[in-house]
């Protein structure tokens, strides 16, 4: 199980869309700063301590090949947060399936006259051209 340190530091990198959107060009492969900075409006410094924010976080690893530094997704941080969340997960799959069933009681315990039921609809108000008659 992820300890609580892991998890805030996960959830706090997590808590930002710009960081989001890069651990997801990061799915799909290793990417240098210049391109991880490409679709945003901010300085390749800005894109720096996002990715530090990442790295603390053990969500990115970046490495050294000559003079690029390309950045790579480190998936286990997720996992580990997909496994917390998991309890959660059954706990409301169970209160979703009790309500489910208190449904089907529901409509158990209702006559079944072979049609939906129908709201009734509701008394409408004198128009002008029906009441004209009896204002003379």
């Amino acid at each position: 199980m992820a300890t609580t340190d892991t998890l805030d530091r996960t959830f706090a990198a997590l808590a930002d869309p710009t960081r989001r959107a890069i651990l997801a060009r990061l799915a799909s492969g290793q990417a240098s700063v210049t391109e991880l900075a490409a679709p945003f409006a901010m300085s390749l410094p800005a894109v720096s301590k996002h990715l530090k924010v990442l790295e603390r976080a053990g969500l990115v690893a970046r490495g050294r090949r000559a003079q690029w530094r390309p950045a790579q997704l480190q998936a286990e941080p997720l996992h580990e947060v997909a496994d917390w969340l998991a309890d959660y997960r059954r706990f409301w799959e169970e209160r979703l399936d009790r309500f489910d069933e208190y449904l089907r009681e529901l409509q158990a315990s209702k006559p079944d006259r072979g049609e939906p039921d129908q709201p009734k609809p509701a008394k409408k108000a004198p128009t002008r051209a029906r009441t004209k008659g009896r204002e003379q």
